[in-house]
This record gives C-alpha cells, structure tokens and sequence, in this order.
C-alpha cells in the first residue's frame, strides 16, 4: 500500500523568483502595483515554507477543500470525546490505524490515562519532527495493512481505523478486518466514508496509490456477518447516546465491532 512518488516539482525548485520581472527598475511599475506583487510573493513565500515546515496533518484538509470530500481522520479527532463516553476504561491502550496516524496519536497521548500507538498505511515521504520522534520510539509504525500486524492478540484494549478499509478491495478486507479484531481485547471502531463522497481522483490515486470505493453501511454489514465479526451493542448505545447530547452527526459511518478471538 505504499504511496506512488510524488513527481510535481515544488516552488522553490524553478530555481527563480515569480514576478521578478515585474519588479525591474526599468519596467517602473505603480507603487500599487509594486505592492500588491510584494504582498503576493510574500504570501507566496509563506506558504511554501509552512508547507515545508512538515504540517502533514494540513494535507489532508486541503485536499478536502479542493475536492469537496470528508476525511475520516479528521472526522475521528472530533469523536474522541464520545469515544470515551462509549468505552471508558477501553480508552487505556489504543492502536490507531491509518493515514496522518501521528496527529491521531499525539492528540490521543494528550488524553488522561491513555496510551496511544499507530500504524501508518503508506510511505511517510515528508513527515514532522514530532512524527518522526513517534516512529524513532516504536510508537508509530509503518506497515503494509495488507498483511498481518507485528503485533500479538488482545495488544490493545481498542483499535481505530480511518481513511484505511476505504481504500482496500475485498480481497484484502477479508484479511486486514479481522486482524485489527485480533489484536483488540475490547473492541474494534471503524469509520468509513458515505457512498457519494467525492474525492480528486489525480490526487486520490497519487497519495494512496487507487481511489477510495465508499461502500454502503448494508455491505459493510454483510461483510462482517460473512466475517464472523459481531455489532458491539453496548459501545453503539453509549456512542449514539453521547452524539445525541451533544448533537454531533458524524460525516463518516462509525462501525463498532466486537474483537475476534
């Protein structure tokens, strides 16, 4: 599942400057005009060097605004809060799974008496300092979903996967779904997009390597039937009672799953 390399060329590798020749003493431009374009490049400066300074977890959200689509993993930061109201003391050992894991885990390190670890899909071409500290301690690991986890059953009281299943065919959910069951002691959460979400398909195929297939909550149910992987009752009643006090409607299918032992 390793991302295809990213070929376009970055501002600073022209190797010149835009609007330097509007700026020419000889082409006396107004000072309006002179600037406005100052302004620009300055903005234009500024953009390239926070994109540079490693902000991973803006990637995604631009790539939001541009395509008009939902990322589960930004969507799963503003469920945490419901989360422990529907697993409480399950909330002690936690393996996140999927894109941007390192936002995931930091945010998750930041909650009492939680414990956080991730798996990251895909190649980690421009991570942050911080995200490369996670990976230096073992905390965030990079691996192929497509095959078993490099850890032993019940390793973590809850497992969440986001922006991941989407973008596997059932060739491989048959496999990775009911390993992330297997190394859960308490339960499994997935999100998964709504059929009808809309992603950009050039930029889609460039990140993860094939465009994401939304499937509906009836296949997603038939699937874990055919799984042997049952609904957590308990955990959804507790979720859809914290989302209804609250009244949060998640932008992504929240799926709760018993572990499989």
């Amino acid at each position: 599942m390793s991302r295809r390399p990213n070929t376009s060329r970055r501002f600073a590798d022209s190797g010149s400057i835009p609007f330097v020749g509007a700026l020419h003493p000889k082409s006396r431009p107004s000072p309006l005009l002179s600037v406005g374009l100052l302004v620009v490049g300055a903005l234009l400066i500024v953009g390239y060097l926070y994109h540079g300074s490693g902000g991973r977890s803006s990637n995604i959200a631009a790539l939001n605004r541009l395509d008009g689509g939902v990322s589960c993993t930004l969507e799963l930061q503003k469920l945490v809060p419901l989360l422990k109201k529907a697993y409480g003391d399950s909330m002690r050992t936690v393996l996140h799974v999927g894109p941007e894991t390192c936002s995931v885990v930091s945010e998750l390190l930041k909650e009492e008496d939680t414990e956080a670890w991730g798996v990251e899909p895909y190649e980690l071409d421009d991570a942050d300092g911080n995200c490369r500290s996670l990976v230096h301690k073992g905390i965030v690991r990079v691996a192929d979903i497509k095959f078993p986890l490099p850890y032993k059953a019940k390793s973590f009281s809850l497992v969440i996967v986001s922006d991941a299943v989407d973008y596997l065919s059932p060739r491989y959910l048959n496999k990775t779904v009911p390993e992330l069951a297997r190394v859960s002691s308490d339960g499994l959460v997935i999100l998964s997009g709504y059929p009808g979400h809309q992603r950009a398909k050039v930029a889609e195929v460039s990140k993860f390597g094939r465009p994401a297939k939304f499937r509906s909550s009836s296949w997603w149910v038939k699937f874990f039937i055919q799984n042997g992987l049952e609904e957590n009752e308990t955990a959804v009643k507790k979720f859809e009672q914290a989302a209804a006090k609250k009244a949060y409607k998640p932008s992504c299918q929240v799926f709760h799953l018993k572990p499989l032992h």
